[in-house]
C-alpha cells in the first residue's frame, strides 16, 4: 500500500522541507540529534521526525533514502518515535571521506544503544525496511530495494499499541544537508513468524 504523505505529521520540523505526492526532501538544521544518556551521558531530542500512526500489529514499512551528507554525524533514515525516551532509528551516519556508519539505535525507557558496521563513504543511497510483529521489530537495509539484510531484531517496551513510524534526518554538529525519501509504502509483514526452536518451558 502506497502511503499518503498528507497523513504524515511532524514531531519537529526541519530547517526546510518539500513534500510532493511521492517524495520528501528534508534540509537539516545544525545541532539536531536523537540520543539518550548511554555512554555519552547527554540527552538530545530535537531531530525532525515525520511520521504516520497505525494500530496494525503486523506490517513492513519500506523507504528509499538518498543523501548529500559530507559532515561528521550527518544522518537520515527510518524512525519509530513514540516519545523522547522510547524510539528506534536506522540510518547511515557520515564519519569522514573514507568511511561512514550503517547502524541502528534502540532506546527503551530513556537509554539508547548503538549497533554499527563501517561502510564506504561513497554510498549515498540506502533502502530500509522496518517490520513489526506486535511489540517486536526487525530493521533491514538494502542497496537495491530487492535484497534486504538484517540489521537488528529488538523489543520495544512501549511498542505494543498504537505506534508512529516514518523518517528523520539530522545534523548533530554545525552542518546541514539535504536528504530525499521516496518509494514509501506499507506492505504485508515480510518478517515471518519464527517456526524453529520451541520456547523454553517455564520452571
Amino acid at each position: 500500500m502506497k502511503l499518503n504523505l498528507n497523513d504524515f505529521l511532524w514531531t519537529r520540523e526541519p530547517q526546510s522541507c518539500k513534500i510532493d505526492t511521492d517524495k520528501v526532501e528534508i534540509v537539516t538544521r545544525p545541532h539536531t540529534d536523537l540520543w539518550q544518556r548511554t555512554y555519552y551521558h547527554f540527552q538530545n531530542d530535537n531531530a525532525p521526525v515525520l511520521q504516520i500512526s497505525t494500530e496494525e500489529k503486523y506490517f513492513s514499512f519500506i523507504v528509499k533514502t538518498e543523501f548529500e551528507s559530507t559532515h561528521r554525524f550527518d544522518q537520515c533514515g527510518i524512525v519509530m518515535y513514540l516519545d523522547s525516551e522510547n524510539w528506534l532509528k536506522a540510518s547511515i551516519e557520515y564519519e569522514n571521506e573514507n568511511f561512514q556508519y550503517l547502524g541502528s539505535v534502540v532506546t527503551n525507557n530513556g537509554y539508547s544503544d548503538w549497533a554499527t558496521t563501517a561502510i564506504e563513504a561513497s554510498v549515498k543511497s540506502m533502502w530500509y525496511r522496518l517490520s513489526r510483529r506486535e511489540d517486536d521489530y526487525c530493521v533491514e537495509c538494502s542497496r537495491d530495494g530487492v535484497n534486504y539484510s538484517q540489521m537488528r531484531v529488538c523489543h520495544m517496551w512501549r511498542g505494543g499499541g498504537t505506534i508512529r513510524f516514518g523518517i528523520y534526518a539530522c545534523s548533530p554538529e554545525d552542518s546541514s544537508f539535504k536528504a530525499t525519501f521516496t518509494n514509501m509504502k506499507m506492505i504485508e509483514c515480510q518478517w515471518l513468524a519464527h517456526n524453529g526452536q520451541a520456547p523454553d518451558e517455564v520452571q
